[in-house]
Formats: structure tokens, sequence, C-alpha cells
């Protein structure tokens, strides 16, 4: 997966609380053999109407917002199904970080193998953060991963947590077997070691 070091983009807000993984990639781009054309899939039914023309309404269609690489997200952001082309859409659509108040589980995890950067702040900060970013005060930040911090363009910073593993697989570019993948020599070792105490297992 994509290494997250530092990132610099705008901001979109996408400010609306519980928005399931069906809204994010409905159910008719899950047809696929492989994870192609996923990025027109994202959002469908909010950035395009009927006949499929863009919707102008719709945050991501709006010029300010367009090639935006971050969104900040209401809360709860990603319940509902486990469907991972959701994140393989986001990430598609160049999507490199969500910032929010709190994920649901499965989508967060999806996330994180997928090398999509989510970000927790505290309710109030995430509030005053939205207000910024709707308002047009805030347009483009950098996401330092390294540091833990998001700067905006006027020297205002906010701080974030992360789990330290997660952070270390984000950084260099590790799914869940490439971080097992570092243990390479150790697992074969322990194979050998425990073929020759159990031949009969050979």
């Amino acid at each position: 997966m994509d290494a997250f070091t530092i990132e610099i983009g705008s901001v979109a807000p996408f400010m609306a609380a519980n928005i399931d993984t069906d809204v994010i990639m409905p159910k008719q781009f899950l047809k696929g053999i492989d994870r192609k054309g996923l990025d027109r899939g994202v959002f469908f039914d909010q950035r395009f109407v009927e006949g499929g023309e863009e919707n102008p309404d719709f945050v991501l269609n709006q010029p300010q917002w367009r090639d935006a690489k971050f969104l900040a997200v209401g809360a709860n952001f990603g319940c509902g199904s486990s469907r991972e082309h959701a994140v393989w859409g986001l990430k598609q659509l160049g999507i490199r970080a969500l910032i929010g108040t709190s994920f649901a589980g499965i989508f967060y995890d999806n996330c994180q193998r997928n090398g999509l950067l989510v970000i927790e702040l505290d309710v109030a900060r995430m509030n005053q953060f939205g207000e910024q970013v709707i308002s047009g005060q805030v347009d483009k930040v950098e996401i330092d991963l390294p540091a833990q911090v998001i700067r905006f363009s006027g020297g205002e910073k906010i701080t974030f947590d992360l789990d330290p593993m997660r952070k270390e697989a984000l950084l260099q570019g590790l799914d869940a077997i490439g971080s097992t993948l570092q243990y390479k020599e150790e697992i074969q070792q322990f194979e050998a070691k425990h073929l020759t105490a159990n031949p009969w297992l050979a």
C-alpha cells in the first residue's frame, strides 16, 4: 500500500453524522471482479443526478474542493456494512486522510490496511475545525504523520494521537502481510526448528 508521511492538500467538509458504507460506495459498484473504477462509485447518489451528470451542489463537485485530499467528516463515519470497497474507492478518488471524531471499527481497520490515514479529534476541536473548513478559513493543510500534526497555512496547528503500530505501518506502507513479512527470517527459523523437533509434521 502507499506510504503516508507528509501530505499537503485541501480539506472538503462532509460533516453529516452516521454516513454508512452504502452511502460511501453503493452496492451496484460491488459487482466487479477487480477494484477498477471504484472512484466513480464514491458518494455516487450524492455526486451525480439522474442521467449521470454531476450534482453541482455536492461538496466534491465544487471548484474549491474538487481535488481535495482530505475529508472533514461527521461522527460514526463508515458505519454499516464492512465493505472494503468504500475505502478502495476513497483512495482511488485521491482521498489520503479522514478527519473526524469517531469511525466505525471495521471501517477504521480497513482504512489502516489500505493506507488511508484516519485522524480522531475531540468533539470541541472537531466542531471548530469543521466550521473553519466550511467557512473557507481553512483551505490547504499539511498533515505531518511523523510529527502527528495538522498544520494550517496561517501557522495554527492541531496535534493528534495515533496507535504507534498503526503509525509505523502507515509510514512504511505496510499492510498486515507486509508487516508480518518483516519477520520472515524469524518465521523461517521457527518453522525449521519446529519441524526438526516434530519430523512427523513434514
